[in-house]
């Protein structure tokens, strides 16, 4: 993925000021391209000065007054961005529906990777994914990272601990290699887990005699660590020590991030497996799992022959 082009989109929240934070490190230390993006809501007529009701052009005028107060918080922004990172390619302000028009620059400037925070609200904050970022990491051609977790923004992201799932799909195979990248490019630990899904997916104990039911079990590990242990083979062909080999049996979304939270990870890197027709448009649920409940920044890795299938979002008129 990287040297690639960084979309950062900005908002001026807590959050995105997170998100800020690691995508300058990200920026400086793999050579890619900074672009910003924010984008400001859609105007309404309720909130238009009377005189402009009666304006045959009101309407325009709302949105060149929505387009010129989201170009100046924009620059607002920009100044500790740029101290942060400094150089931004290019900064976009854009009035419309957040989601759409994040999804559909990233798509115009070929981004490699989006960057946004997570804005969930509420008493279960760390369980509620922003509905900005939920459709952005559903929609977008590309890979998209959810900075979310104080407690990574606190100590700086990177260098840090990178947590690897896999689990011997093309796409966690595609999401080692980015894991890779980024380990290499900024001096990260990585570790690789590999999660030996539970009942029911293995035989119930209820349902077979206990002898066949261990030896089922046990068949499963020997061929889950035979998977995981070439993986770990072709990692460090690339040159790269693993901190840390993890094979556990359980739940594997639950699994990801307990560990991650073990590790006090600066970073989790998970593949997309949404299926069927509209598969652009679907997180795997485990990658959605790890994106709504982990502490810590969350990559979701996009393949590149994903790209070839088109956004079900619409552009707002």
């Amino acid at each position: 993925m990287f040297p690639t082009k960084l979309l950062l989109a900005v908002d001026g929240s807590p959050e995105a000021g997170h998100a800020a934070w690691l995508t300058a490190e990200l920026s400086n230390r793999l050579a890619s391209e900074l672009h910003v993006v924010q984008v400001g809501d859609v105007p309404s007529v309720y909130s238009a000065p009377e005189w402009m009701t009666i304006d045959p052009d009101f309407q325009a005028r709302l949105f060149e007054r929505a387009e010129n107060d989201t170009r100046e918080r924009l620059e607002g922004q920009l100044q500790e961005i740029k101290r942060l990172a400094g150089e931004v390619v290019n900064a976009y302000p854009k009035v419309g529906a957040a989601d759409v028009e994040i999804v559909h620059l990233a798509e115009e400037i070929d981004a490699g990777l989006v960057v946004l925070g997570n804005r969930g609200f509420g008493p279960i904050k760390r369980a509620v994914l922003g509905s900005v970022s939920s459709s952005v990491v559903a929609h977008a051609h590309c890979s998209v990272l959810v900075a979310r977790g104080s407690k990574a923004a606190e100590r700086g992201y990177l260098p840090g601990r990178i947590l690897l799932a896999f689990d011997g799909s093309s796409e966690a195979a595609a999401a080692s290699q980015t894991a890779i990248e980024i380990a290499n490019g900024t001096g990260s630990e990585l570790h690789i887990l590999y999660v030996l899904p539970a009942a029911p997916n293995l035989p119930s104990i209820r349902s077979f005699p206990k002898g066949e039911s261990e030896a089922s079990l046990e068949r499963a590990r020997w061929a889950a660590r035979s998977l995981l242990n070439a993986q770990v083979e072709r990692i460090e062909g690339d040159g790269v020590t693993l901190a840390g080999v993890h094979l556990a049996l359980g739940r594997p979304d639950e699994e990801i991030v307990e560990l991650g939270e073990k590790l006090d990870a600066s970073m989790i890197v998970v593949g997309s497996r949404g299926l069927g027709g509209v598969r652009r448009a679907l997180m795997g649920g485990v990658s959605e799992f790890v994106v709504h409940y982990a502490d810590c920044p969350v990559l979701v890795n996009r393949r590149d022959e994903d790209a070839t299938v088109r956004s079900s979002l619409q552009t707002v008129p």
